[in-house]
């Protein structure tokens, strides 16, 4: 072996490892945030006071094995329309998701999920559990959401009866957009928005991407908690679900809202 080839590997063997307290962080930070990549965790970083580069970051984690493993499930997309059955009201956001003002725009839609159990005989027997979500499209925080295992009216009511009150805050007048499914035309529904003066407003028929935004937090929702992972009970999956969503509101940040969880970001809204 040349000895320059010696004396190059044996000064990289000495050499202290200057990462150490980034790595230590970066360990610590992956822990009670498993699904972040790079991007993210740099962001993380610099919230932490790290002055890090995300190409460095990205090195270490592959260095340490961290990185995010992507799951995916062809499903059927549930949809909640059922003809007109009640109200219909015109899309008065048309994709104008952005705003500076909290609780002046609110989106919701359903969702569903598949848990299993086992039967008197033995069998693997499919059942469903359905989450009622509304979302300010302001920070994207989820500000009220009811579970319950079939579509139900009185699980959106109770939902968006805590939305007003969460919303009641706003100086301007709101704005509620949905799909233009049967809980919606619910002349319940409705009518509960025209007492507090509230608009309604509805995506085009069949146009998921009137409610994108919406469209996204499920997708999330399901990449980091739901896809690759089977839950045996609807207790489980409720639970989950509940404990993502604080975690998801409190916790982890966005890059678009300046790498700031939903409610930092309002914070930081109102405070300034």
């Amino acid at each position: 072996m040349p000895k320059a080839t010696y004396m190059y590997w044996q000064k990289r063997f000495d050499k202290e490892n200057t990462n150490q307290p980034i790595e230590e962080k970066i360990l610590e930070i992956h822990k009670e945030n498993k699904d972040y990549g790079y991007r993210r965790m740099t962001g993380e970083l610099r919230n932490q006071g790290f002055a890090v580069n995300k190409k460095k970051v990205q090195r270490i984690m592959q260095k340490l094995n961290l990185q995010v493993t992507s799951f995916t499930r062809k499903s059927r997309k549930y949809s909640s329309y059922k003809g007109k059955v009640g109200t219909l009201s015109p899309n008065r956001i048309r994709r104008r998701f952005n705003t500076n003002i909290p609780h002046q725009k609110i989106t919701t839609d359903t969702t569903e999920f598949k848990y299993y159990e086992i039967d008197s005989k033995g069998h693997m027997v499919t059942h469903k559990l359905y989450l009622d979500p509304f979302m300010d499209m302001c920070n994207g925080e989820i500000i009220s959401f009811g579970i319950d295992k079939h579509p139900s009216a009185i699980n959106v009511m109770n939902a968006l009866e805590k939305a007003i009150e969460v919303t009641s805050d706003c100086p301007y007048r709101r704005t509620f957009h949905s799909d233009q499914g049967w809980a919606y035309q619910m002349k319940v529904y409705s009518k509960r928005l025209k007492m507090e003066r509230i608009f309604q407003s509805m995506s085009r028929k069949g146009n998921c991407h009137d409610n994108s935004v919406m469209e996204n937090f499920f997708g999330l929702l399901k990449q980091e908690i739901y896809y690759g992972v089977v839950y045996y009970s609807y207790e489980e999956l409720k639970s989950e679900i509940e404990k993502y969503i604080i975690y998801y509101n409190e916790k982890r940040i966005k890059e678009k809202l300046g790498w700031l969880s939903p409610v930092q970001y309002r914070v930081k809204l109102l405070a300034a």
